[in-house]
């Protein structure tokens, strides 16, 4: 896919109406076309002048790796001036979700995750956003399936491309293209508390996760560095203020790290400070990354949500189908810098 005001551009250089524009942007929102040939409502002479200006796309695919039970695929993407990009699909029953990633790397350098360890290339732009949503959408289609959610958890903290970001979120939710419900649509942060007021005022439905990983400052400043510029009373203030302006729940994400996070300590002040809040929390498997951390059994796991559930959290486990093909933020990416 293009942008598009890049589209309107073209078709107006070429001497078209206006309303080949918006054909083009069909084409590729609803169409799920991945070249101009592709676009079958065009005249082929127009088809072929498109061509002759630009590339139809904005990524290349390089690599695919798919997990052993099928239920998630991993993309590695070349972007045009040839950085890795790297997105997941898991599949499970009726339901197809995306994890998409904001940046080239990340910034915030949490303690467990590939990401970071990238440091931050550069911002993608909305398009390369929605460019990784199309090509899950394309590889679904010949499947008889289709994106039922989009996660922007993926490479890069989603509130340091702000603007990028929501604007990819508006691209999948528009009516006239891709029309992904904006209640399936998710965005996380680690808690970048000016993006979290921003967001709550932006007046649409798409949801909010936070990634938490600790209940104490102290351990937070460990895992997540970007806690001592916004400590957890600011990020947790933050969000009851998005409750209280958008009447929607919170989603905590929390990666597992046996030994570290998981603890009785932890249990009881995450109790604490998410008392009488909207919310839910969310386990996640730590999926090895290095950092000098192991991934939990599943009966660590277990035996940590229970005790949640104990102190009166809602909890659940999140499925994590792809700990076998480095489905983990940045894996892939860094595998490929590295080689």
């Amino acid at each position: 896919m293009i942008a598009p005001e890049e589209i309107e551009s073209l078709v107006a250089g070429l001497g078209q109406p206006a309303w080949r524009a918006r054909q083009v942007y069909q084409a590729f929102t609803r169409g799920l076309a991945a070249s101009f040939e592709e676009m079958t409502t065009l005249p082929r002479d127009l088809r072929a002048a498109l061509a002759a200006q630009t590339p139809a796309t904005v990524l290349t695919p390089l690599a695919e790796s798919r997990s052993s039970s099928g239920q998630a695929r991993k993309w590695l993407f070349r972007t045009r001036d040839g950085l890795p990009v790297e997105s997941v699909l898991t599949t499970v029953a009726n339901r197809a979700s995306v994890c998409v990633s904001t940046q080239v790397g990340c910034a915030v350098g949490c303690a467990f995750c590939a990401s970071g360890r990238l440091g931050l290339r550069r911002d993608l732009t909305a398009v390369e956003m929605v460019e990784q949503v199309l090509h899950a959408a394309r590889v679904l289609r010949a499947e008889g399936r289709h994106v039922t959610s989009v996660v922007f958890m993926g490479m890069g903290e989603p509130f340091h491309n702000y603007d990028q970001t929501l604007r990819a979120c508006r691209l999948l939710n528009d009516g006239e293209g891709f029309a992904l419900a904006a209640r399936a649509i998710s965005v996380s942060t680690v808690g970048v508390v000016p993006g979290i007021d921003r967001f709550a005022a932006e007046g649409r439905q798409f949801n909010l996760a936070v990634s938490l990983h600790a209940a104490t400052d102290a351990l937070r400043d460990r895992l997540v560095p970007l806690n001592r510029r916004w400590p957890l009373d600011e990020v947790l203030a933050a969000t009851r203020r998005y409750v209280e302006r958008t009447r929607r729940k919170v989603l905590y994400e929390w990666v597992v790290l046996p030994g570290v996070n998981d603890g009785d300590d932890q249990v009881a002040a995450l109790a604490r400070r998410l008392r009488r809040h909207l919310c839910h929390v969310n386990l996640i498997a730590w999926n090895e990354a290095g950092g000098g951390f192991r991934r939990p059994t599943a009966a660590e796991v277990e035996s940590f949500r229970r005790r949640l559930a104990a102190a009166g959290l809602p909890v659940t486990v999140r499925r994590s189908p792809g700990g076998d093909i480095a489905a983990a933020c940045g894996q892939l990416a860094l595998r490929e810098t590295a080689g």
